[in-house]
């Protein structure tokens, strides 16, 4: 890592380019692996295509006669070797990829009846320029396991035991029982742990950790003066406290349940109101939400019992996890839209909650895991019997409109969304046109008596009346029948409502649903009872009546003390956040294609203490910084590094960089702007309905706010400039584990931002507050401040020099060479990075 001198070289852009360029020797090896999200975006986005569209022609299974052009695309081996044309895939290589060629209809033509919608074919755009992942195998395909009871075998699928700690040679460096599972598998490679980390080092890390931010000079030094154990357990318990503790750990689940404010796709309408689930996730971690029920409330909330209305509601925003999810609205086939929904609820209720890829078996047994389509039909009935009420104004380009749920009074009331201002006004010139055209039917019908010959003109401005009639009635919001047993259909804001959600509710007629055959909708097979994944099932499920969708007995599968997933899937998504990489790396898959655990026996031991504990997120986060192996300091080893280069068995603390929103909430802090209040709302909730580009500019979510950077408006398709350069990650995907990169658009952020520009001005602003403070007190001070440590005297020195270089000769150091210093802090390395 650079230390400032590197930075107040005489040429000042250089080096600020260095500095933001300065990162982990780690990074380079994990940014040449294909990673777990372009796994998953294959698996979702490109083999279902493949399948569909391809195989019949192109696969081992075809007829030798009918293989076209010698092409195979069933296998990563033959994608890429081509067929007779030449490859078909290059990784990284779009121009030279044949097949998206074929799919844009430029040489050949495929698949030959009709071109792929368009999103398809940026989809296949996406996957090749990114690297195109593909886990299959160079050889056919493999089916599917079929003996339950040897699929149970594979590690994680077998139960959760409760190892105990194993015995260890140097019975004086664990401080808890975590450390002697890291300190057996250290010793028996003829390891050893680094030394601790400094007590400055380790105060910086853990405000990061806990609560995104960095600590005040005071509380450094605090600490500093007193690292004892005790200290360190009071500092812990004062953040876990902190009402910023659930800030941060809230934004590490809206990444892994793809948070995000419309609907994306080709038509990105708002979601108005799904800010509403993000404050409910904050909340609910800042009160330690019991993690079981945590699950259970955003699956089955609106089923599950409550003591009084505030309860209800708070359990009916959080079903607002199945209602925010990515749609296609200009999907025409409303069969298919609705198992696109189901689809995307399976998606995020597995991976999430339990890191397994069961959205792989929509069209096909999963061809990794012992997940049978029929399994995934189960499923798909308990969300097909499930109402989503996501919003969205019926209006031009929306031909998926959808509902809100309108608590008031303590009443529910389902309501359709009114298409604001675009809408009204729509309305309002085809009620003119409708006028006009009517009165000349009128006008017509009275001289037609007289002259016949007008008939024809007659019938053509009836026929427009009748057009302009059916626009009209396309364009106002549905009035749909209220049914029986089912709450009361309106229209909002036709009446003032409490507020209004995004959330799930039972449909009026559950019911099972059919195998679709390859995935089409349309195409059905044998109707599949509802249930649930047969190879994590060892105990009786609860049973789905005939009147219920199977939401609860599915959110009580998903936590049940049996489910050998979801408690070590949690485990390990903690572990990943305070160490930077899981014990699974791969912390949404869990399968056979993702990779196994460096330390299987603690993720066991820490597992079954979570659930003992009554699933508190909060006590393993504190048993986890309280281990020795949490503190320990970063650096170098010859023999470890030969031995564990990649750190698997954590004989030294991995160096983290910061995620975007750490940057930007710790820039604010640094330059005494940050604004600890809570968001209200959002701006999306402001702007209201629209569609994203098109009646609404993205412009309007740009916000100049100084709030903490969760509360900033995420509308897929247009981030916040800061967050998409820091890799902020797609909210249209799950995301465990956020990719790092270093590219030259950081370093020209952080060179050019009017945002960073600004808060270094009020940064040495703030340092140069007490006019006593000479220059060498100034530059501590804001060292202190930015980086939580003082200045060595090598830097101490190169600081003075660039300040006075910056300066005229014989002046006062200026002002800009002041905020030019602060910049150059801000932009630095080690400002980003926690050792």
């Amino acid at each position: 890592m650079l230390r400032l001198p590197s930075l107040l070289a005489s040429l000042f852009t250089a080096a600020l380019l260095l500095a933001v360029f300065a990162s982990s020797p780690l990074l380079a090896a994990e940014q040449t692996k294909a990673s777990a999200k372009e796994i998953a975006f294959f698996e979702k986005k490109i083999r279902p295509v493949l399948v569909k569209h391809c195989y019949e022609c192109h696969s081992e299974e075809s007829e030798e006669d009918d293989l076209g052009g010698g092409l195979l695309l069933d296998t990563r081996e033959g994608i890429r070797k081509g067929g007779d044309s030449g490859h078909a895939v290059v990784p990284g290589n779009v121009k030279k990829s044949l097949l998206l060629s074929a799919l844009l209809y430029e040489d050949l033509e495929m698949p030959p009846e009709e071109p792929l919608p368009a999103n398809v074919i940026a989809d296949f755009r996406r996957w090749i320029r990114k690297g195109a992942a593909d886990p299959r195998r160079a050889t056919a395909p493999l089916r599917p396991m079929v003996d339950l009871e040897k699929a149970r075998q594979f590690w994680s699928f077998q139960p959760i035991r409760r190892p105990q700690p194993p015995s260890v040679k140097d019975n004086a460096w664990p401080k808890t029982e975590i450390d002697r599972f890291v300190l057996a598998r250290l010793e028996a490679k003829a390891l050893h742990p680094l030394a601790d980390a400094e007590p400055a080092v380790l105060v910086r890390r853990l405000y990061f950790d806990l609560i995104g931010l960095p600590p005040a000079p005071e509380q450094v030094e605090a600490f500093v003066g007193n690292p004892t154990p005790r200290a360190y357990q009071q500092l812990i318990t004062q953040l876990l406290d902190s009402p910023q503790f659930g800030e941060r750990w809230g934004r590490h689940w809206l990444d892994v349940v793809r948070y995000g404010e419309s609907t994306g796709m080709e038509r990105n309408f708002t979601y108005p109101h799904a800010w509403r689930y993000r404050d409910y996730v904050i909340q609910a971690f800042n009160d330690d939400k019991p993690f079981d029920r945590f699950i259970q409330e955003q699956v089955a909330g609106d089923l599950l019992p409550a003591k009084n209305d505030a309860q209800r509601a708070e359990q009916l925003i959080a079903t607002g996890l199945l209602a925010m999810g990515p749609k296609s609205l200009n999907e025409n086939n409303r069969e298919k839209f609705a198992m696109d929904v189901v689809d995307e609820q399976i998606d995020v209720t597995t991976q999430a909650f339990m890191g397994v890829t069961a959205s792989c078996a929509r069209c096909h047994n999963h061809k990794f895991d012992p997940i049978p389509q029929s399994e995934y039909y189960a499923l798909a009935g308990i969300f097909r019997s499930t109402d989503t009420l996501f919003g969205t104004a019926k209006v031009r380009g929306n031909r998926q409109a959808g509902q809100l749920l309108a608590l008031d009074d303590g009443g529910l009331e389902r309501v359709s969304v009114a298409g604001g201002k675009q809408n009204k006004a729509q309305i309002a010139k085809i009620s003119r046109q409708l006028k006009s055209a009517q009165r000349r039917v009128a006008q017509f019908r009275r001289q037609v008596k007289k002259k016949p010959a007008l008939k024809g003109k007659l019938a053509k401005l009836e026929s427009q009346v009748r057009q302009l009639q059916k626009r009209l009635k396309k364009t106002q919001p549905p009035k749909k029948r209220r049914k029986k047993n089912q709450p009361n259909v309106a229209v909002a804001p036709a009446k003032k409502y409490e507020f209004l959600v995004m959330a799930v509710q039972d449909a009026e007629q559950p019911r099972d649903t059919a195998l679709r055959i390859r995935g089409e909708a349309n195409q059905r097979g044998d109707v599949i009872p509802r249930g649930f994944l047969s190879v994590l099932t060892r105990h009786p499920t609860p049973k789905i009546s005939a009147r219920e969708s199977g939401r609860l007995q599915y959110a009580q599968w998903l936590t049940a003390d049996d489910n050998p997933l979801t408690a070590r899937v949690a485990v390990n998504r903690t572990w990943q956040h305070l160490f930077g990489r899981g014990m699974v790396s791969t912390v949404n898959n869990f399968g056979a294609t993702g990779e196994r655990p460096t330390h299987p026996e603690l993720l066991d031991h820490l597992a079954s203490q979570f659930v003992e504990e009554g699933w508190s997120l909060k006590s393993l986060i504190r048993r986890i910084v309280s281990s020795h192996v949490y503190q320990l300091g970063g650096g170098s080893n010859v023999h470890a590094e030969e031995v564990d280069p990649d750190n698997n068995l954590l004989w030294k603390m991995n160096q983290r960089r910061l995620e975007a929103e750490a940057i930007r909430d710790a820039i604010l802090q640094t330059a005494g702007q940050l604004d600890l209040t809570p968001g209200k709302g959002s701006v999306v909730e402001t702007i209201g309905d629209g569609d994203v580009g098109r009646n609404i500019r993205t412009d309007r979510f740009v916000v100049a706010s100084r709030q903490r950077s969760v509360y900033l408006p995420i509308v897929r398709g247009a981030l916040p400039e800061m967050l998409q350069v820091f890799d902020f990650p797609d909210p249209s995907i799950i995301f465990g584990q956020r990719e790092v990169t270093t590219v030259p658009t950081q370093a020209l952020f952080m060179l050019n931002n009017a945002f960073v520009l600004e808060q270094a001005a009020h940064f040495a602003q703030r340092i140069s507050a007490d006019e006593k403070l000479d220059a060498d007190q100034r530059i501590g001070l804001a060292y202190r401040l930015a980086l939580s440590r003082r200045p060595t005297s090598e830097e101490l020195s190169a600081a003075k020099q660039y300040l006075q270089n910056a300066s005229q000769k014989n002046k006062p150091i200026s002002k800009p060479a002041w905020s030019r210093f602060c910049q150059a802090l801000l932009a630095s390395a080690d400002f980003r990075y926690l050792d």
